[in-house]
C-alpha cells in the first residue's frame, strides 16, 4: 500500500468513529428526553379509579368453588 490508500484509509475510519460517537450521543440524548417527558395519560376507564382502590378481576377457574377476596387487584398510581 502506497502513503495514500493509508491516508484515505485511516481518513475514513476516523469519519465512522466520529459518527459512530456522534451517533451515541444524539441517541442517548433523545432517550434521557423521553425520561424527562411526563406520563402519558390514564385510560378514558380509569380516569375515576383512585390510588388504593380495588379492581374486580374475573379469571375462569372451574376449581375454584368458593368466593375469596384474595384475587382482587389493588391499584397502586405513583
Amino acid at each position: 500500500m502506497n502513503d495514500i490508500s493509508v491516508l484515505v484509509y485511516f481518513l475514513l475510519f476516523a469519519v465512522v468513529v466520529g459518527m459512530t460517537f456522534a451517533f451515541m450521543y444524539v441517541m442517548m440524548r433523545t432517550t434521557i428526553n423521553e425520561f424527562n417527558k411526563p406520563r402519558r395519560n390514564v385510560h378514558p376507564e380509569m380516569e375515576e379509579v383512585q390510588s388504593g382502590d380495588e379492581l374486580l378481576v374475573f379469571t375462569m377457574n372451574e376449581n375454584d368453588e368458593d368466593d375469596d377476596d384474595d384475587d382482587n387487584l389493588i391499584i397502586v398510581r405513583k
